[in-house]
């Protein structure tokens, strides 16, 4: 795996500033864009190893700070190991900031981060990859079908709400995506019903959006955040895998 270069960087959003993590391979270059989209629990070291693992494939990484309009990362304090059961504090924390990220501000952010990387003199021109976890996938599911023109690959795990009863609901964007679409679902997932994952799998057929949806069969919501007590080693490897499988072929 090739060495990586990492840095702490600064992005203008319409609102303010967003944090973020950015790393691409330490020589060479540019190099094709990944924006990698955090869980709930936000920008923390494990997801910016996730980022250094995908750098050192050949990818120049952006992991944003996507509440930044709470405070720069770590917005939360957490525990090296977050166990679900036994800290459910975390949770009272997090769901306010989560519910304040509504679908309208997370896309005028994900505009600027597009931009950011199409600026940027280590990435190459043309669309870019996103690959998003929990909370994540939704929004990698949104800016896939909000900024088509940008997104050439979308990637989602064990993600939340990506199908609801609402106007605003993200599979309902499925006829605006141009890109390649692979959504891994966690298993008996509250967030995720077989209901919802039928109406996911057939809004994308329907809209004839080049995909593949799977359900990761004994892995729990989270399975790929190994510093949680969700992760399942099998299913996160089993990510990396159709990760890189989708990048390669479209990036």
């Amino acid at each position: 795996m090739t060495s990586v270069q990492g840095t702490s960087v600064d992005i203008t959003t319409e609102d303010g500033v967003a944090d973020a993590y950015f790393v691409h391979p330490a020589e060479g270059g540019p190099h094709p864009a990944v924006l990698l989209y955090q869980d709930a629990f936000g920008l923390r070291p494990h997801l910016k190893g996730m980022a250094d693992r995908l750098a050192g494939e050949g990818y120049a990484v952006l992991v944003p700070n996507v509440f930044y309009r709470a405070g720069r990362a770590p917005v939360f304090e957490l525990p090296e190991f977050i166990d679900f059961q036994a800290r459910p504090e975390i949770f009272g924390a997090i769901w306010p900031v989560m519910q304040s990220l509504t679908n309208e501000l997370a896309m005028k952010d994900a505009g600027a981060y597009l931009r950011w990387l199409a600026e940027n003199p280590a990435v190459t021109d043309g669309p870019v990859g996103l690959t998003g976890y929990c909370m994540g996938a939704r929004l990698s599911l949104l800016t896939a079908g909000t900024h088509p023109e940008r997104v050439a690959a979308a990637a989602g795990f064990h993600g939340g709400r990506l199908v609801t009863d609402g106007p605003e609901s993200p599979h309902l964007l499925a006829g605006n995506i141009t890109a390649e679409v692979y959504f891994g679902h966690a298993d008996n997932d509250d967030s995720l019903t077989p209901e919802n994952a039928r109406a996911l799998e057939e809004a994308f057929t329907e809209a004839g959006v080049r995909h593949r949806t799977e359900i990761y069969e004994g892995s729990a919501h989270g399975y790929t955040q190994a510093d949680t007590s969700a992760y399942d080693e099998k299913g996160a490897e089993r990510h990396w895998a159709a990760l890189l499988d989708l990048l390669g072929r479209t990036l």
